[in-house]
């Protein structure tokens, strides 16, 4: 049964996760936290991280990660096959009609009209897992006395150096990893 929950769950991110990888972080949260409760919102923001942190695409990366998380090696090919199958058939048959009414003004008026949509759900993404880093709760449920003050300075930190240094992601990934990693251990021992 779970099996099953996962691959539907899945072929849904798959079939309407408009907009890439990012966009599809809501539809999933939405299936595997929200509707199945099948992890909890710091267990998603975790796979999220890693997902991130690894090569190739977020939404594989995520429903792989769900699939071995939640069932193991069956749970991997049917998360996966699940997130894939959707986009597969969905991709070939959009190059199909695009190849061919290309030049039809209508068809660049459909994509222009489908921009704000995507940036709106890549920002839904976004700002959740911020409060969930600030806040360790959901949008829904945030105290802002309860803010976390170390992942605050990290992060304005690290948006600093990515907007005025231009930075790469991965040392700003590495570096806020291992400096979390000290203030934690520091904070820790005393």
């Amino acid at each position: 049964m779970l099996l099953l929950k996962l691959f539907f769950a899945f072929i849904q991110v798959g079939m309407f996760s408009v907009g890439g990888g990012y966009a599809a972080i809501p539809l999933i949260q939405e299936q595997i936290v929200n509707i199945y409760g099948l992890m909890t919102m710091e267990e998603f923001t975790d796979l999220i991280t890693v997902a991130e942190m690894t090569p190739g695409p977020i939404s594989i990366n995520s429903a792989t990660f769900v699939g071995m998380r939640l069932a193991g090696i069956p749970g991997v090919l049917l998360c996966s096959i699940g997130c894939i199958i959707p986009s597969f058939i969905i991709c070939l048959t959009l190059a199909h009609f695009y190849y061919k009414y290309r030049t039809v003004s209508g068809v660049q008026v459909v994509l222009g009209s489908l921009r704000p949509a995507v940036v709106a759900l890549i920002g839904s993404a976004g700002a959740s897992i911020l409060v969930l880093g600030l806040f360790q709760t959901s949008i829904m449920n945030v105290v802002f006395s309860e803010i976390r003050y170390v992942e605050l300075v990290i992060f304005v930190v690290a948006l600093i150096i990515l907007r005025k240094f231009k930075a790469s992601a991965i040392s700003i990934i590495l570096g806020s990893g291992v400096i979390g990693t000290i203030i934690y251990a520091i904070m820790g021992a005393i």
